[in-house]
């Protein structure tokens, strides 16, 4: 099974991004998702972002890992 979290991104130096994931910061890459920029939610897998999600969707996911944790 995989895992994948989303992040916001805080800045950007070229294919490197930091990440904030619920107040934990993380360098993740993000040459897969063209276009991403500063504010934008990003499913990230292994250090990878593989998709843009708008805040929605976001916060659905940390609702149902909060829920999984109880």
């Amino acid at each position: 099974m995989c895992l994948a979290f989303p992040g916001r991104i805080l800045n950007i130096k070229g294919d490197q991004a930091t990440a904030d994931f619920d107040g934990i910061e993380k360098e993740v890459n993000i040459s897969l998702v063209k276009g991403a920029k500063v504010g934008d939610f990003v499913m990230v897998h292994a250090g990878f972002a593989i998709q843009r999600m708008n805040k929605l969707e976001a916060e659905e996911v940390f609702k149902l890992y909060e829920e999984g944790r109880k």
